[in-house]
């Protein structure tokens, strides 16, 4: 079994290393615009007080985005060449598979998102301030977008508009999960609707810990926590339940 997943997790990172062009351009092109939003936003200036909030929130846009990316890539690209049903035909378990891609997903999306964080932090001389409560909200965050990504590869199994609905999602994410503005800056019924998208309670209870110094306690009393642990449990359960009905349908499909 492990080396079905070492496998796994290899091909899918020779097939994302070998394109390395494409990926420095779009991240060129990611950090720019942050900061090109961040100086229109400033009106001509980038708001140091604005500035840490937004880069951990857009650090979890970019890893969100990649992980995603590369998992529905892998299962149309699959799909496509008529060689899913045969991918599934391995001895090994039928979920090894998918956490071989989850975890390739994962370490490039983590990879993308540290690196184009790098930029702005170096440009801007964004200072993050580090605390030992903010390591189980990250995780979860982790988890959350991990699920996410995983609910959009079950689309991937049935719908032939995943493309646009990818794109959707991800233009929503970015738009609302405090990429541009802290989320205290919205009105409070966007605020709501921003909650419900994934990372976006993840980053609130992040920046809770690390920019205005509460403990875990302080944000499970707040509801912060409490919210962000049932988001991602519930999305973990509907993405899973959802792929494997998909899965079977589409290897009851001729190829």
């Amino acid at each position: 079994m492990l080396n079905v997943l070492g496998a796994e997790i290899d091909k899918g990172l020779r097939i994302q290393l070998s394109h390395p062009v494409g990926h420095v351009i779009t991240l060129l092109i990611s950090t720019m615009m942050y900061l090109g939003l961040q100086f229109v936003l400033g009106q001509g200036q980038l708001r140091q007080d604005m500035l840490p909030q937004t880069l951990v929130a857009i650090g979890a846009y970019w890893f969100l985005q990649y992980a995603g990316l590369m998992m529905v890539a892998d299962l149309i690209e699959e799909q496509r060449a008529g060689t899913f049903a045969q991918a599934q035909m391995s001895p090994a378990p039928p979920w090894l598979p998918m956490l071989g891609r989850l975890i390739t997903a994962s370490l490039f999306g983590l990879a993308v998102a540290a690196v184009a964080a790098l930029v702005p932090t170096v440009v801007a001389g964004i200072t993050i301030p580090l605390h030992w409560a903010g390591v189980l909200p990250a995780l979860l965050l982790g988890v959350n977008a991990l699920a996410f990504t995983f609910l959009l590869a079950a689309l991937a199994l049935r719908s032939p508009m995943i493309g646009a609905l990818q794109s959707l999602f991800a233009s929503l994410v970015l738009l609302l999960n405090g990429s541009f503005l802290p989320l205290s800056f919205y009105p409070d019924w966007l605020a709501v609707l921003a909650r419900l998208l994934p990372t976006t309670l993840g980053i609130e209870a992040i920046t809770q810990t690390l920019f205005d110094g509460r403990t875990l306690a302080e944000i499970w009393t707040g509801g912060t926590l409490p919210w962000l642990i049932a988001h991602t449990v519930a999305l973990t359960v509907v993405s899973g339940l959802l792929f494997v009905r998909n899965r079977r349908q589409a290897l009851q499909e001729p190829s």
